[in-house]
């Protein structure tokens, strides 16, 4: 079947995500709600939503909206029609009586409920009704989180329901598991389980939140947030709800039972007010102490607040091992947790999901994990965990695991898609190199670059990958949520602290090497980003012979801010690509003004549709809506480019002195309005000599090279400065720019 119309009812912020993201796809969707002027609401804040919900705000024509009462005979052409009202069943009970009237023969309806099983959703609708319903459950924010569990009944058509997987995750870009009718699915049931658990053992074992959150965060491959910042972010009184959900559903022998149990501790936080972010704070707050904010952090023994700690437990990669073989409260924590986790997943295997390493996909997918439990259970080692491990008895899968003993156990990965994806490749690939930044890998004829570090910050080892990885035709991606947040800053400033500036200056002459290198290899180079490409991670793709952007990404030349200028070849790319406009054909300054507006702004794009007016992406660069589609289309940009040829090097001729002057006033301008400060002078200062050509003539010629000293002076010029190190030292702290 196929889906050209669809309609959304509820324009709460799941309705109005998920009407957002169908407009991504460019499906024509009609948002209802109890009042016109409710719906018209909610396209406004999907239209000025930050973080965008809209991968293009012109797509937000894709929506029509109304109102329940005189606009509901929309749905009897509606290919699919959604529920997304509030979560009383009464409420959804009368809603499905309506659309069932109205709707069109063969329609699909479905629910976006996270938490009513579907046998109490349909159990007023007839046989044929329940055939097309289901649950699409999406999970918020729609356009950024990866997951849909799409829950089937025992009526259901098969066929429609394969259908609209596919629908999903071919158009709307899904990770679409389809899953049994159990209380939260497999998602939540797992995802909400493991929060308590860590949060109970924390109380436990005597942790301070911060503690807890630094471990149940990156050393596990879950994110930064922890299990105290997520409740603060999901909201403590929601989370409340959710429990009380889960004791009401699940039988009184299920282990998640125990975790539930109300906290006296949290009960008084949300009788005082304190529900978390949305509120006036929760396990964090900020505080305003000295005219100065503050974030402080709650005594769990106390009930006080106190400034945040910032916890270093000397360990920046996920190494489970490591981490549950640590002799301190630390290990206790992280074992205690992890070993629960993965006891409890397992039980649920096979009622939940007969496929368990779905329950690892969907704690990808929904919770941003880079690991799920069965995958934990594989890096820790199935005898060392049943070494340690304690009742299992009424596990089936531990209990059968623990008599096989077998290490492999894990198969294939992401069975849910036929898709060929990284994480399909990887374990049958050829591992040709590794280093402590990234790794190389052979597949067939081609090889695969993926950065390894914290946010995939860039260091002479991702460099020495790179460059290593160009005997054969090239693939860069990544598994994890950022393609690169740009140069690894603390690997810069570990150099300038020590006054070693030879080092820096070396480091960036062989990231320019390493990026022409790619740019001219023999063989293609793909980058395909996703999430963060900022600054030397959008330099690599820069120079990469094509792209295949995934449609979450953010991208841009943000190197200003930190008081520096793009030295990777940055400058030189974007300003040689406004060099072929029609208008710098007409005026020689207009793409060195242009780029130096972009650049020294630090203007970003939150979507490839974004990226390309910037030209940071170019309108041949592949944009897909399926991550997991990256590497698919990768490869057949490799196939179908068998006879590559490497591009004749760029020729500037740009107006040196004048131009310059021109970017001066617009600096003067800017400093007088206060938009800048002295160092923002100076650095708009260095940014004009890369973009004029330094002293130069418009009758003479530049080559790459030239244009790649001049960013590399104007870097080291920068970096010396103490100011720069100023503004680098705030961000690496704050993760937020310096004025100065």
């Amino acid at each position: 079947m196929e889906i050209k119309k669809v309609v959304v009812i509820g324009s709460g912020t799941m309705g109005s995500g998920i009407a957002a993201h169908l407009c991504n796809a460019n499906i024509p969707v009609t948002l209802l709600d109890l009042k016109t002027e409710i719906s018209e609401k909610a396209r406004e804040k999907i239209y000025n939503s930050r973080p965008p919900l809209l991968i293009d705000k012109s797509k937000i024509n894709n929506i029509k909206v109304g109102n329940i009462n005189d606009d509901f005979n929309v749905v009897k052409d509606a290919d699919w029609v959604v529920e997304a009202v509030v979560e009383r069943i009464d409420i959804k009970h009368n809603i499905y009586k309506k659309i069932f009237k109205e709707r069109k023969a063969g329609a699909i309806i479905s629910s976006n409920t996270s938490s009513i099983p579907i046998k109490v959703l349909s159990q007023n609708l007839s046989n044929d009704e329940k055939k097309d319903f289901c649950i699409t459950h999406f999970f918020n924010p729609v356009r950024y989180m990866g997951l849909l569990e799409i829950v089937k009944n025992e009526n259901n058509d098969l066929i429609k329901i394969n259908s609209l997987k596919k629908f999903c995750e071919e158009e709307m870009g899904k990770g679409t598991i389809i899953c049994n009718d159990t209380p939260g699915f497999l998602g939540n049931r797992v995802g909400v389980y493991a929060m308590q658990v860590a949060m109970t053992e924390a109380f436990k074992i005597k942790l301070t939140i911060e503690e807890a959150d630094a471990i149940f965060g990156r050393p596990m491959g879950i994110p930064k947030t922890g299990v105290f910042g997520l409740y603060d972010l999901i909201g403590i009184d929601l989370m409340t709800d959710v429990l009380k959900s889960f004791i009401k559903e699940l039988p009184e022998t299920d282990p998640f039972q125990i975790v539930a149990k109300e906290i006296p501790f949290i009960k008084t936080l949300i009788d005082n007010g304190y529900t978390g972010r949305k509120g006036k704070g929760g396990f964090y707050r900020m505080n305003k102490i000295d005219n100065q904010k503050v974030l402080e952090a709650i005594n769990l023994e106390t009930g006080k607040y106190l400034p945040s700690k910032k916890i270093n437990i000397k360990s920046d990669k996920v190494d489970l091992k490591s981490l549950i073989n640590r002799k301190d409260k630390y290990g206790d924590y992280s074992w205690s947790v992890i070993s629960k986790i993965i006891k409890y997943a397992s039980s649920l295997v096979p009622g939940i999901t007969d496929k368990f390493n779905d329950i690892d996909e969907a704690m990808r997918l929904g919770f941003n994990w880079s690991k799920g439990p069965f995958e934990m259970l594989s890096e820790i080692g199935v005898k060392n965990f049943f070494d340690r491990v304690d009742e299992i008895e009424n596990n089936k899968f531990l209990k059968s695991l623990s008599q096989t003993k077998n290490e492999n156990f894990y198969g294939e990965r992401q069975k849910y898609t036929e898709i060929e994806t990284l994480g399909k490749v990887k374990p049958t690939a050829l591992k040709i190199d590794k280093n402590d930044s990234a790794e190389i890998y052979r597949f067939k004829d081609f090889n695969i670059v993926e950065f390894t570090t914290k946010a995939n910050v860039l260091d002479y080892n991702s460099m020495d990958c790179l460059k290593k990885a160009t005997d054969k035709p090239l693939i860069i991606i990544n598994e994890s949520m950022q393609f690169s947040a740009g140069v690894n800053l603390n690997y810069t400033m570990n150099f300038a602290d020590k006054g070693d500036f030879k080092s820096i200056e070396k480091f960036i002459k062989y990231f320019q090497e390493t990026c022409k290198h790619l740019k001219y290899s023999k063989h293609p180079v793909v980058s395909a980003p996703s999430g963060l490409a900022l600054g030397g991670g959008e330099e690599v793709i820069l120079q990469s012979n094509f792209v295949v952007s995934h449609s979450n990404i953010v991208m841009g030349l943000v190197e200003t801010l930190v008081g520096l200028v793009p030295a990777g070849g940055g400058c030189k790319e974007v300003l040689w690509r406004w060099c072929q406009s029609d208008e710098a054909k007409k005026d020689p300054d207009f793409a060195p003004l242009k780029v130096f507006d972009i650049i020294g702004h630090a203007k970003t794009a939150t979507s490839p549709i974004e990226a390309e007016p910037l030209k940071y992406l170019r309108p041949e660069d592949k944009k897909i809506m399926n991550r997991n589609s990256l590497l698919a289309v990768s490869r057949k940009i490799l196939n179908e480019n068998k006879d590559f040829k490497a591009p004749e090097e760029c020729k500037f001729n740009l107006n040196g002195k004048i131009v310059r002057e021109k970017m001066i006033k617009v600096l003067e301008k800017l400093y007088n309005e206060k938009v800048i400060m002295d160092h923002g002078m100076e650095v708009g200062k260095e940014l004009a000599n890369v973009l004029s050509g330094g002293d130069t003539t418009i009758d003479k010629t530049l080559s790459e090279d030239d244009i790649y000293k001049l960013e590399l002076d104007s870097f080291m010029k920068l970096i010396e400065t103490p100011k720069t190190q100023e503004r680098i030292k705030h961000t690496l702290a704050t993760g937020k720019p310096l004025m100065n």
